[in-house]
């Protein structure tokens, strides 16, 4: 009977560890021909393995995407600072202060997420033509921050919506204000749902190409996926360089995933069961 049990557990196991790999070769690939010649990168078959491994493609990133990759980090940090400062306070206004259309003011977040991409952009290109903020950092910081804001205060809004009121009523007889309560009180014990918002507008800012090639593709200061874009136009016979930058781009992203892993499960899940 034991046994019977186990064998649809490992077929299961099998499965998703075949579906992982097939998933996970791309980036495999990606690592491989980062690290293989150029003369041997059109061999038939091909390697499986860098047998010769060069690392003249992560020679050929620290020389050259560098500032695209400070200033790829630069807006990241930023857009996670503009949109928790926003969306902290505008979810606990959702879930817990509770103001008249609160409900309404949700859906329009929610509808706010559908908006294409590029519709976004192109408005933002009419509006910063006017402002000059077109080819600038700060352009691109706001831009991305209002992918981020509706997602990060409807995860607010749940999350916070799940403190006991009586640590609030506490803290208001002890004379604290709203904002007293939010900063001291509330703030704090939210901290998978900052570090889950943080994550998810750092890695949105990271990998965004639609609005940095619309708002900035004559600026000074460029973001790493810009870097790839023109380094593949430049040098389409390097590809192991191009591969290696890939690589490095997706290393802070990746660190941080695993890093913050249990905030986000954590942070995600928050609101969806009730007492």
């Amino acid at each position: 009977m034991r046994n019977s049990r186990l064998r649809p557990a490992r077929w299961k196991t099998a499965v998703g560890l075949v579906l992982t790999a097939l998933m996970l070769f791309p980036v495999y690939w990606m690592i491989n021909e980062s690290l293989t010649r150029d003369r041997d990168m059109r061999k038939t078959p091909p390697n499986w393995f860098p047998i010769h491994g060069t690392l003249e493609g992560y020679r050929a990133v620290l020389n050259q995407q560098l500032p695209y990759l400070g200033t790829s980090l630069f807006i990241g940090l930023g857009t996670v600072a503009l949109t928790v400062a926003v969306a902290a306070p505008a979810g606990f206004a959702l879930g817990k202060l509770r103001p008249r259309g609160g409900g309404f003011l949700s859906f329009l977040l929610l509808m706010a997420q559908m908006i294409p991409g590029i519709i976004m952009a192109m408005g933002f290109y009419a509006v910063y033509l006017n402002l000059g903020l077109l080819n600038g950092v700060p352009g691109l910081i706001l831009a991305d921050s209002t992918i981020a804001v509706p997602f990060g205060t409807l995860v607010f809004a749940a999350f916070m919506s799940g403190i006991p009121e009586e640590l609030l009523q506490a803290a208001k007889t002890d004379g604290a204000g709203q904002l007293r309560t939010f900063w001291s009180i509330v703030l704090p014990v939210s901290r998978n749902a900052v570090v889950t918002v943080s994550l998810f507008a750092f890695l949105w800012a990271w990998s965004d190409f639609m609005f940095a090639n619309t708002l900035d593709s004559g600026g000074s200061a460029q973001p790493i996926t810009l870097g790839i874009y023109h380094y593949i136009g430049n040098n389409n016979q390097q590809w192991n360089a191009i591969m290696a930058t890939a690589v490095v781009a997706s290393v802070p992203a990746t660190v941080l995933l695993v890093i913050a892993q249990r905030y986000v499960s954590a942070g995600v899940t928050a609101g969806a069961v009730k007492d």
